[in-house]
């Protein structure tokens, strides 16, 4: 046997070891498949068919060298590891194990240092991060500049692309399932209701949406409830879709839309909606976005903030600690991005004098939301791949299959706030009970 096949022959065994060692360990439901199509399972009891295949000893040889988060999305997305058998969500699920950083840790040492030294040599396979927007450790923006092209990088990959796994609407945002079995399509259309009867619409209202997306809610609000709208994004892409869809309804005399950063607004709205678009200011930024959306309400009007947040912890040092998760999520997907908790959203509301009426967390909402969303762009996998490339797919997949965990675990969670531009005194005008946000108000809409 060659100097190179015994070295190959004890790769395989090595990682025929460390595997067994993790079963032992982790008792997970799946299964590894080796680079020579060996499969060695990771617990007592895996589901058949579900793997995570490694293309060679390059792989664990890099990982070896690099164990970092970055390193291994990194090799995920080149597709040097892999998953098979399920969709990612479900794979995720069936993968995890409480307790696996503290599990693992207690293999045996001899077993790790023999690993290291038998891959350090590995042929090497390293990933590469051409899809990155610029360094992890970029700041906040703090000019429109920046901020537009933040929005690009992640909104402009292409209309068609988003059309793989969005609704007919092509609503960007967190759906809302008055059954758990509903269809994406009918729950996207439950929040774009919902968001207007919070908001209280009326006939003839000024409806402010800003990070307007690709204009659902713009044109339900004008179709179905009487108002006229006006939406910003800094995307180019959605803009385009937006006008193109107030045109085919008839609604341009009724609703419009513009390429502006929403601190460039000037004039007076009844309502203001904000869906999806104060994770992207910074937490720094918030009372300066909570000012400026009070300059544009009329008094008493009202302003709903739907927005993702991550749960609060004992002290501001330890909440603004930039985990590794975030860092990969603000280098490959969303740039200039930034969790605050709900309780420094209120905080900003009122101290810049807004009085808050209704808060309601969407989570369990958002988890499934996220879940359609991952096994749509699944389902099309190969149209996707031909749009932007395997790699961007998969970074993609790996994306919304994450959120859709984050948020079913409760490390990412989302709420509607509701609030108005306060007046000194009297009556806040809002009614005293929250039954008008469940009545059916299907004879009170416009025709």
């Amino acid at each position: 046997m060659s100097r190179k096949t015994k070295a190959q022959a004890n790769q395989l065994a090595l990682a025929r070891e460390l595997f067994a060692a993790l079963a032992e360990k982790l008792d997970s439901r799946i299964s590894i498949r080796l680079w020579d199509g060996s499969v060695v399972p990771l617990g007592h009891d895996p589901q058949p068919g579900v793997e995570l295949s490694i293309a060679d000893p390059g792989v664990i040889g890099s990982l070896v060298r690099r164990p970092t988060p970055d390193n291994l999305i990194a090799h995920y997305a080149q597709g040097h590891l892999d998953f098979h058998g399920t969709d990612l969500v479900s794979f995720m699920e069936l993968a995890r194990v409480k307790g696996s950083r503290r599990r693992s840790r207690s293999i045996s040492k001899s077993l790790i240092a023999r690993v290291a030294l038998g891959f350090a040599f590995a042929k090497k396979t390293e990933a590469s991060n051409e899809l990155r927007f610029g360094s992890e450790d970029r700041r906040l923006p703090n000019k429109p500049a920046d901020n537009r092209a933040f929005i690009q990088f992640h909104y402009d990959v292409s209309n068609d692309f988003y059309k793989l796994f969005l609704d007919n609407e092509m609503v960007y945002s967190c759906a809302y399932f008055r059954d758990w079995n509903e269809s994406l399509e009918q729950a996207q259309q439950n929040k774009l209701d919902m968001i207007c009867r919070k908001l209280r619409l009326q006939p003839g209202d000024r409806l402010l949406d800003i990070g307007c997306g690709w204009g659902a809610l713009l044109c339900h609000a004008a179709e179905h409830y009487g108002v006229t709208a006006h939406g910003v994004t800094l995307s180019d892409a959605q803009l385009e879709i937006t006008r193109k869809k107030i045109a085919e309804r008839g609604l341009s005399g009724r609703v419009t839309a513009e390429l502006r950063d929403y601190i460039d607004l000037g004039g007076k709205f009844d309502k203001v909606s904000s869906i999806g678009m104060a994770e992207h200011v910074g937490i720094d930024n918030l009372p300066a976005y909570m000012n400026k959306i009070r300059s544009l309400l009329v008094p008493g009007g009202l302003f709903l903030n739907h927005a993702i947040t991550r749960p609060a912890k004992r002290t501001q040092k330890a909440f603004r600690r930039n985990s590794a998760e975030r860092r990969l999520l603000t280098k490959y997907v969303f740039p200039g991005g930034e969790l605050d908790h709900q309780g420094h959203v209120l905080d900003c509301m009122e101290s810049t004098g807004f009085e808050v009426h209704d808060v309601e967390g969407w989570r369990d909402h958002y988890g499934l939301t996220c879940r359609h969303w991952a096994e749509r762009l699944q389902a099309n996998r190969d149209q996707a791949i031909a749009m932007v490339g395997e790699e961007k797919y998969r970074m993609w997949i790996l994306y919304l299959a994450g959120v859709c965990m984050a948020l079913t675990d409760g490390t990412a969670r989302i709420f509607q706030t509701v609030a108005s531009n306060r007046v000194e005194k009297g009556h806040s005008g809002m009614p005293p009970t929250r039954e008008h946000l469940y009545a059916d108000h299907a004879a009170r809409r416009a025709a």
